[in-house]
């Protein structure tokens, strides 16, 4: 059973329509009306954009950062994986908190918090201040992603969900498009400091937006806190994500191991205790729902897949092909494009043809991608890199937008919030275990090949990187092996109106 929306107890503001459908158990399609949808999303768009520019920007500094603190890769990691981090433990948290707080007041201190990072982060004299204010920005972004993906549920008609997560996933994935670019010719022509300044302005832009435009569409029903939840959140996914991002510099170690365990147990627990108390701070019987559990566990692992992928290329063109930071950032402009551009169409394809045949497209071209990433060499030219990302940049929206689209629009209404948390914490927590998977593969890969008597340092980062392409194909094939679990085709529910637990009525899908 498949919901395809909920009604909102929220007032309807000034200027927008709200008599497309009326409050009634009669009327299965129940949901409310905006004349200018995308209007009252724009400062969400910009948000979530800005949180994505951030997060794959930084992968083309590390290296300028790495020289200027004097710290190791695998330290230098942090700046990708605290950030992930911050996001992984706030995520779990957004829907309960989106029960409480206002959407748009919770918006703007995200927005805010953001700002406050990006500034800190661009008078940083030291490392660990830097690291600093990057895990305020994680924590803003963990904020506004799932915030975003709720309020499409409720903003946008049923027939157009497809679509309109075609359009937030354009606007999330035009970051990757300029952000390496963008960020080489900045620290090409000033520092790595003004890549923050401009985090900063655009920051400032997404809070005006929000303050003139966002609404407030998803309904406050103030559960109980269950302050043993929020703790048991914090530690264990911070345990976790931290335990597998220490393997690279630390190995194995007494410390290691028991921040695995420990994020594992609580996280353990935590579960247990969401699926048996009456207000769980984050609703895991979506995971119960086969409709859904199958596509985030894909969206998962290409957002995994293209975390590690978008971790090693920039390295490897500066470390392995000894290209300038702003040549490597142009080289990943025409795989962004694209990527940008079959983001949208997937969106709009999902509408039509359901996810399961998109999803076979984006296998093969990410399976194709990948393999020509592994016939790079030191000594390649600029055209086989290009043919590699580009077709991985075509595969991925394919699987991605496609996938998250099944699985939020196979949720009941009332737990779109719920849903799209679980989806987000689920990439964050993949994607900074992905990042960490990828940067020790990196260093095996090295360590293999100095053993092995080699003493070209390029060669050795490129041997790693393909250790790391590895690991991007198995998560590619874990997602051929759950497509085969999604039906096929577009189906065409028949709506029936269900009373909710608050008296709101739901047009739930049989």
């Amino acid at each position: 059973m498949s919901a395809i929306q909920t009604t909102s107890d929220n007032i309807m503001p000034a200027g927008e329509s709200g008599t497309a459908y009326s409050h009634s158990p009669h009327n299965a399609s129940e949901t409310r009306h905006f004349d200018h949808p995308h209007k009252v999303m724009l400062g969400l768009y910009i948000g979530a954009f800005l949180g994505m520019l951030s997060e794959t920007s930084m992968n083309i500094a590390l290296p300028d950062l790495m020289d200027e603190f004097s710290v190791s890769s695998g330290t230098a990691q942090w700046m990708v994986v605290g950030y992930m981090l911050a996001i992984g433990v706030v995520l779990p948290c957004v829907g309960f908190m989106l029960k409480w707080i206002k959407a748009k007041t919770l918006v703007l201190f995200a927005l805010t918090c953001f700002l406050v990072g990006a500034l800190v982060c661009t008078v940083a004299t030291g490392f660990p201040v830097l690291l600093a204010g990057r895990i305020v920005q994680g924590i803003s972004t963990g904020i506004v992603l799932p915030t975003m993906y709720a309020a499409i549920m409720r903003v946008f008609p049923p027939h157009k969900i497809g679509a309109a997560n075609g359009v937030a996933g354009l606007v999330i994935m035009f970051a990757p498009v300029i952000g390496p670019t963008l960020a080489g010719a900045l620290i090409g022509a000033l520092s790595w400091r003004a890549i923050f300044a401009l985090f900063a302005v655009v920051a400032v832009i997404a809070l005006a937006c929000t303050a003139a435009f966002f609404v407030t569409p998803i309904e406050r029903t103030r559960p109980a806190v269950d302050m043993l939840s929020i703790v048991a959140s914090a530690l264990g996914f911070g345990c976790l994500v931290a335990g597998v991002s220490l393997i690279s510099d630390m190995g194995f170690s007494v410390a290691v191991v028991g921040l695995l365990v420990i994020g594992v147990v609580v996280l353990a627990l935590y579960a247990y205790r969401q699926l048996h108390i009456a207000d769980p701070l984050l609703d895991l019987r979506a995971l119960g729902i086969a409709a859904f559990r199958t596509p985030a566990i894909m969206v998962s692992c290409s957002f995994a897949c293209t975390l590690a992928f978008m971790y090693l290329v920039p390295q490897e063109l500066q470390r392995g092909l000894g290209m300038s930071s702003t040549l490597a950032g142009l080289l990943m402009l025409p795989g962004g494009i694209v990527n940008a551009v079959c983001t949208l169409m997937a969106g709009r394809l999902f509408d039509r043809h359901g996810a399961r045949v998109l999803v076979w497209i984006g296998v093969v071209m990410a399976a194709i991608g990948g393999a020509l990433f592994f016939a790079i060499g030191v000594d390649s030219g600029v055209v086989l890199f290009l043919a590699a990302h580009i077709i991985v940049m075509v595969g991925i929206p394919f699987i991605q937008q496609s996938a998250q689209s099944a699985a939020l629009k196979s949720l009941p209404g009332r737990m779109a919030a719920d849903g799209s948390t679980i989806l987000n914490t689920m990439q964050q927590v993949c994607g900074a275990i992905a990042t960490a998977v990828a940067t020790c593969l990196l260093g095996l890969g090295q360590t293999g090949y100095a053993a092995g008597g080699g003493a070209n340092a390029a060669q050795g980062f490129v041997d790693g990187s393909r250790y790391g392409y590895m690991f991007g194909l198995v998560l590619v094939a874990i997602v051929l092996v759950f497509s085969f679990m999604l039906k096929g085709g577009k189906e065409e529910p028949k709506l029936v109106p269900v009373q909710v637990d608050d008296g709101a009525v739901e047009s739930l899908a049989v």
